[in-house]
């Protein structure tokens, strides 16, 4: 079973930067993807940013530009740079893993990291 421990949360600034980081306690070279969710209050989670094995990167329009997802395979990490943080970014981020199947998926999260941007 993977495990997803997040850290690097915090309060900021509006135009401040913060960044994220999410240890698996397996190697994220055999998984297939890994991502980056957030969920603010009342709103439905949404995909952030996602890295493939590859390392082929994706990001939500709203971030594009500021955020940068990116792996170091050596310490089975995945990081969130987050530069230029805007109060509508506030919300709990969580790290995402996922092992896909021909027709099963697998998700594994984090529990979350608070994210707060004053403005």
């Amino acid at each position: 079973q993977v495990q997803l421990v997040e850290s690097g949360g915090g309060l900021v600034q509006a135009g401040g930067s913060l960044r994220l980081s999410c240890l698996s306690s397996g190697n994220i070279r055999s998984l297939n993807s890994m991502a980056w969710y957030r969920q603010a209050p009342g709103k439905q989670r949404e995909l952030v940013a996602g890295i493939v094995s590859g390392g082929n990167t994706n990001y939500a329009d709203s971030v594009k530009g500021r955020f940068t997802i990116s792996r170091d395979n050596a310490k089975n990490t995945v990081y969130l740079q987050m530069n230029s943080l805007k109060p509508e970014d506030t919300a709990v981020y969580y790290c995402n893993a996922v092992i896909t199947g021909p027709f099963t998926k697998y998700d594994f999260w984090g529990q979350g990291t608070q994210v707060t941007v004053s403005s």
